[in-house]
């Protein structure tokens, strides 16, 4: 499938050239010839012989930026300087900082924010530690925690390495939910020691939002912390994800005119992400699943699973799902079937196999970044087709969710998230795109949409309340 240039692979080249001639006509078309986009061309610097010019250059990877370079410095007159990478420039520093809600400007300020003023605070809340809520961070505060084995599709690149996902994590719960979000990327991969720290943090905090930890590990450690402490806990990756599929699902079914308990669902991808997206359809009813991993359609009878404990995701999907008693291949599972779903590896699917799916076919490729089919091929004969990719149409982002999801959930100052809330989230979110909107190609609304953390926060909020019983905010 090829690729586009992205601003992921933006940089700013500094080059002195002729001032007259063809020089500045040679440098767009040696980019543009190699395959990459001038997305800007400023002149910062001019002379009688000389200019001074940054070209913002656009390329499709790390290789292919360093191409355009070497062809940019081969330009005869041309005299390279300074390349700066746009993405590695943003992230220097870090991407967030702490500041201060109130001015810290004489004596006065200060008696009253720290000591001698602060200890009565502190005595009111050990007094009644509920107070924590109302006088403290606490209230809008979520731990964003990672151990570093599983960061993107990176793999397991450990904690220091994930310390930038997790702070690009924070800006946007603060930028689409308005809530200060604090990384804490933990040095170890233990289980037991992941849960006791989290366990220990918790009082900092009014949620915990897990962030690319590996499964298996992922579902045990959010089990035992939801059982531990007092404050919701949410795996981004395995409920924000599920959310957003089954919201775009929705509006998918509505643009073909069928029904959840009608369709066949097949999925590629067995693992934390595909395991929650299963449950959640199930609740919605989803009736026909059929799952396939590594090893081929999951079944009960399957010789790896017979003896499988009886705990195990794995084991769950075998028991819960593929009421036909499907076997053999992904391949073989997709025929017929009315909705795709992929979370898993590239290019397991070809164009014939999703023309031999059900009229009206869904396909949800959301491997990252190369789907399990091509887009485009998958467009010619299915319906509806969506991606993981923003330069598709249909994005599946886990931003739409997770930042109105802990908004509402803060604000109902929950202890816990469940099915009924993530239910609520995924219809709030599939009702931001009106009928009059809902098209084959706009079946999930923009991350930058301001109607959608609202709504998502709300319905969250309301179904949280229905468990809490509280209206305070």
């Amino acid at each position: 499938m090829a690729t586009a240039p992205s601003v992921s692979y933006s940089m700013t080249v500094r080059l002195e050239v002729p001032a007259s001639g063809t020089a500045v006509s040679q440098l767009t078309t040696a980019v543009e010839s190699s395959g990459g986009s001038v997305t800007g061309l400023d002149v910062t610097a001019s002379g009688h012989e000389k200019l001074r010019i940054d070209v913002t250059i656009a390329a499709t990877s790390t290789a292919h930026a360093q191409e355009i370079v070497e062809k940019l410095r081969g330009i005869e007159g041309v005299s390279l300087g300074k390349v700066s990478d746009r993405t590695f420039l943003m992230h220097l520093g870090g991407k967030i900082e702490m500041s201060s809600k109130h001015p810290i400007r004489n004596r006065d300020d200060l008696s009253m924010v720290y000591t001698p003023g602060v200890a009565r605070v502190c005595q009111a809340i050990a007094d009644n530690p509920e107070d924590a809520r109302r006088l403290t961070i606490k209230r809008n505060s979520v731990a964003v925690v990672t151990d570093g084995s599983a960061v993107l599709g990176l793999g397991n690149i450990g904690p220091k390495a994930a310390l930038p996902v997790m702070e690009g994590k924070a800006a946007l719960f603060k930028r689409f939910a308005g809530i200060d979000a604090w990384p804490l990327c933990l040095d170890t991969q233990d289980t037991d020691e992941i849960v006791a720290i989290v366990k220990a943090i918790a009082p900092g905090f009014a949620g915990i939002n897990l962030e690319d930890i590996s499964a298996p590990r992922c579902f045990e450690i959010e089990a035992r912390l939801r059982e531990a402490v007092d404050i919701p806990v949410f795996h981004d990756d395995q409920h924000g994800t599920a959310i957003v599929v089954l919201a775009a699902l929705t509006n998918a079914l509505r643009v073909v005119d069928k029904k959840v308990e009608d369709v066949r669902v097949v999925m590629s991808g067995a693992g934390a992400a595909g395991t929650a997206i299963l449950r959640l359809l199930i609740a919605a009813g989803v009736r026909h699943a059929v799952v396939a991993d590594i090893h081929g359609v999951v079944h009960a009878g399957r010789e790896d699973l017979v003896s499988a404990d009886p705990e195990s995701p794995l084991r769950w999907i075998a028991d819960n799902t593929n009421p036909e008693g499907v076997t053999g291949t992904l391949r073989e599972a997709v025929r017929g079937a009315d909705v795709f779903i992929g979370v898993s590896a590239p290019n397991v699917l070809s164009g014939d196999d999703v023309a031999a799916m059900a009229d009206g076919a869904i396909v949800f490729a959301l491997a990252n970044p190369d789907p399990e089919v091509d887009p485009a091929i998958a467009r010619q004969t299915a319906a509806v087709v969506a991606t993981g990719r923003s330069d598709f149409p249909n994005q599946i982002n886990n931003v739409l969710v997770f930042p109105g999801v802990f908004r509402g959930l803060l604000d109902a100052q929950s202890r816990t998230v469940n099915t009924e809330m993530m239910l609520a989230a995924a219809g709030a979110l599939a009702d931001v795109v009106h009928d009059d909107e809902l098209n084959a190609n706009y079946i999930i609304p923009s991350v930058f949409n301001d109607k959608v953390a609202g709504a998502v926060a709300g319905a969250v909020r309301d179904a949280a309340r229905a468990v809490t019983g509280t209206t305070a905010v």
